[in-house]
């Protein structure tokens, strides 16, 4: 096996060889998703390394903290957990090995070859948000579990995963207890996003960058009745309302 480096404007792959292609590929699409951000975000970090794993044994010894959060996810949502982020880089199965990893289902393999997205996603929502990881340490880990949905659900959200995961979600809510407002971090990464579709409605998209750049110190009950200007019991209600029509569509 022999790695080697490709490179764009703003990012640098690390890769075997034999996946130069794929990696070309994932470059150029994060280019034109950091563009995408620049439009929403202060920041969007540049000179970012991305290393991409052939093997997801490799991916789980390189980047320990992915482990921990996948055992803690929904049973609906763990496969989707095929990348990580450090402060400075982004670590994703390659995309062959993405796709192999989907469902049967319709959106599974749309959603997971998202994931280069998504974990720089959470790059721009930490570079924004001094409150929310990158970096990792026992400390900003506790507050990732705290605030997991806004931080996977910020990440799923803006990188467009979240149309994909609809079947996901009916799993989730067929098999699951009745899903709280706001969603624990064992349902962060499937529904989370769904919290910042809905303000998108509703809102705009200005709103749900508002809420990814919320305080920790406001605490998430108050993050949600500021971002949607009104009370919790209220937001919840709609909110299982759009996952009701997310199962009956």
């Amino acid at each position: 096996m022999t790695w080697v480096e490709s490179h764009s404007l703003s990012f640098t792959a690390r890769h075997e060889d034999a996946q130069a292609g794929q990696a070309a590929r994932v470059l150029d699409t994060l280019e034109s998703f950091r563009e995408d951000l620049g439009g929403l975000f202060e920041r969007t970090p540049y000179d970012i390394a991305v290393v991409i794993h052939p093997r997801p044994l490799m991916l789980a010894l390189a980047q320990p903290w992915l482990p921990l959060a996948r055992m803690v996810a929904a049973p609906a949502s763990r496969r989707y957990f095929g990348g990580w982020f450090t402060s400075r880089e982004i670590h994703v199965l390659a995309p062959s090995l993405l796709a192999a990893r989907a469902s049967a289902v319709e959106g599974s393999r749309e959603a997971l070859l998202l994931t280069p997205q998504h974990e720089y996603a959470h790059l721009v929502v930490g570079a924004n948000n001094p409150d929310l990881p990158p970096p990792f340490t026992p400390g900003s880990f506790r507050r990732y579990v705290r605030w997991a949905w806004l931080c996977e659900g910020a990440a799923t959200y803006f990188s467009g995963q979240t149309s994909h995961l609809r079947a996901a979600i009916v799993r989730r809510l067929y098999e699951g207890g009745r899903p709280e407002l706001p969603p624990s971090a064992r349902d962060a990464q499937l529904l989370g996003g769904t919290v910042f579709s809905m303000l998108e409605r509703h809102d705009g998209a200005e709103a749900a960058v508002a809420l990814a750049r919320t305080c920790d110190s406001e605490g998430p009950r108050r993050a949600l009745e500021t971002a949607f200007g009104r009370s919790l019991p209220a937001i919840a209600r709609d909110w299982r309302d759009y996952l009701g029509s997310l199962r009956a569509g």
